[in-house]
């Protein structure tokens, strides 16, 4: 096959897993990464960030960035380090978030790798490096060239046009279409819960030959949102009438701002207590939130509207806590506090912290408002573990948990089949980033009930498209 008409992919993370998207097409004789994410969860994702990357980075010609999401950006840092020389091309709200969160990662990884490195020392032995330091993410940032806009072709190499499509899953997130030798491939990114209070529900483009889609809640329907705002503050009043605390561990993009938004209402129409305490205990979700006000352009009608006539995110009783200083002061707080701390997986910041300090309490409780991976702390604790360690020692589970799985950023089982009939039947559909006997086994039922015929691409597998 002549290389200048060859369309091949090979996925290098997200393939056969939920995390560590990273999928490269070589199309019209040239190399296109789309995203390149850290794998999230146990120990075994972490040796794999570590691992190679499976490709020459310095052969990438373009970056195609979906959404600022760890798990699609965190290795960025690590190409740009292993020689990658071009442009990375993202929508201007996923390219300031993008900033926030691989600075965000550097240092937690910066802090961790200190952490080590004296654990090791005491035996006489050196502590592993951190997976990428400040100027390495710096440099990434840096490698972030034009920002694209919502349904405009954009030249990202010669013969090469991507157009990025609404995604609605956070602010700024896309799906993008690459256009190459007559022919189209789309790449679903992660693609958002419609009727969100707060973001545009996706835009499904249509006309693509092949689409690269994410199969997450492939085998699941959300709750209605309605019941899962009833179920929040449910939680929030049962929780503070008990005299305890409660934590909300919350994805600092979108879920942090939209909790926030609830929270609110809530208090607005009586439904919390008006006197109760709220903390944003996440210096990334304040400035995420900041960012918000920035990029109107990615919000639903309603929400701008609303933004322009007042503050969504602020009331009475809450308090931004950017300092560790104030983020130490909340756990002297004994009941009447609402805590919404990162990460939302608990793989790591500050809500470790506040488990630490509540998790054995009785009178205390913990509310899982998003997905949480296999192996991470988060997924561990909802499904019924009665002891976890945290920073080395055991802390018995004792508070109440929710698992509030209505404020999803994900489209569920009916959405994503929606939105694909909606792009059409392409010649072939390859299924990535999913639990592979839960969503990717569903969805691959589900569209072989349709007649379209699908693949699930396997690690570092390069697949020719016809």
């Amino acid at each position: 096959m002549n290389e200048n008409n060859r369309l091949r992919l090979t996925s290098h993370g997200a393939a056969e897993q939920v995390t560590g998207s990273c999928h490269l097409l070589e199309a019209a004789g040239r190399k296109i990464l789309v995203d390149c994410g850290m794998f999230q969860g146990g120990h075994e994702n972490e040796e794999e960030n570590h691992g190679p990357l499976g490709f020459d980075p310095a052969e990438i010609d373009c970056v195609l960035l979906t959404h600022a999401h760890l798990d699609h950006c965190g290795r960025l840092p690590l190409l740009v380090s292993g020689g990658f020389h071009g442009e990375i091309v993202s929508t201007a709200a996923t390219r300031e978030l993008a900033r926030l969160v691989l600075l965000d990662a550097a240092h937690i990884a910066e802090e961790e790798a200190e952490r080590k490195a004296r654990k090791a020392h005491r035996r006489g032995r050196e502590g592993p490096p951190p997976l990428f330091t400040m100027t390495e993410a710096m440099n990434a940032v840096g490698a972030f060239g034009r920002a694209a806009e919502y349904g405009k072709p954009i030249e990202v190499a010669p013969g090469i046009e991507a157009i990025f499509h609404e995604a609605g899953h956070i602010l700024g997130s896309a799906s993008v279409a690459v256009r190459a030798g007559g022919r189209t491939i789309l790449f679903s990114g992660d693609l958002g819960n419609p009727g969100r209070a707060l973001l545009n529900d996706p835009a499904p483009p249509r006309g693509c030959d092949y689409i690269v889609t994410e199969t997450t809640y492939g085998d699941r329907e959300h709750r209605p949102l309605q019941e899962s705002i009833e179920e929040l503050w449910g939680a929030v009043s049962e929780t503070l009438e008990g005299g305890g605390n409660l934590v909300i561990p919350t994805f600092a993009l979108e879920r942090a701002q939209e909790i926030l938004y609830y929270l609110r209402i809530g208090r607005e129409q009586g439904r919390l207590p008006r006197r109760m305490h709220v903390f944003l205990d996440s210096p990334m979700a304040i400035t995420a939130t900041e960012i918000f006000r920035r990029h109107p352009e990615c919000l639903r009608e309603s929400f701008r509207k609303e933004l322009a006539g007042r503050e969504p995110f602020s009331f009475p009783g809450l308090k931004f806590s950017r300092e560790v200083a104030d983020s130490q002061a909340i756990n002297r707080i004994e009941e009447g506090a609402v805590i919404l701390a990162g990460s939302g997986m608990c793989t790591g910041g500050r809500v470790r912290h506040h488990f630490k300090q509540l998790l054995w309490r009785e009178n205390c409780g913990i509310a899982f408002v998003g997905y949480a991976a296999e192996g991470t702390l988060a997924r561990i604790i909802i499904d019924g573990a009665k002891e976890v360690k945290l920073f080395g020692e055991p802390v018995a589970v004792k508070a109440r948990t929710w698992t509030i799985n209505g404020f999803s950023a994900h489209a569920d089982r009916t959405d994503l089949l929606e939105w694909l009939d909606k792009c059409g039947k392409p010649r072939e559909t390859l299924l990535v980033h999913g639990e592979p006997d839960r969503g990717m086994a569903a969805m691959e039922s589900a569209l072989a009930e349709r007649g379209w015929k699908t693949r699930r691409p396997e690690p570092h597998q390069a697949i020719d498209l016809s």
